[in-house]
């Protein structure tokens, strides 16, 4: 009686394995894979292109080295920053205006 209970909870434990490892295969290793390829995509920065560092410093690329990027700031202030320090290339979003808050502007500019 002893053998039969071991044996139902050591298949218990194999299903576990088998479906965690399944979980992982399908799931959480193709995630961290392209999660990792649009981390370094956003990384990739040429000169001339606006860049944002992990810090949040905003800068114009003006070098691009293996093992430095620089940044120019709008005061033209350099900074050197590690590759890996690159958050993103920074292309802010201009909000478009609709016909109706130019007319309102226009409206407002009247009286």
């Amino acid at each position: 009686m002893f053998a039969a209970s071991s044996g139902g909870s050591s298949s218990i434990l194999i299903i576990y394995v088998v479906v965690f490892g399944a979980l992982y295969f399908l799931y959480l290793r193709p995630r961290n894979r392209k999660q990792k390829a649009a981390r370094s995509q956003a990384r990739q920065v040429e000169v001339g292109v606006r860049a944002q560092t992990i810090g949040g410093f905003v800068g114009t690329v003006v070098k691009n080295g293996d093992d430095l990027i620089t940044l120019r700031s709008a005061s033209g202030v350099e900074l050197e920053f590690i590759p890996t320090a690159i958050a993103r290339r920074f292309d802010p979003v201009v909000p478009e205006s609709t016909d109706d808050a130019a007319e309102k502007n226009q409206e407002g500019d009247k009286q």
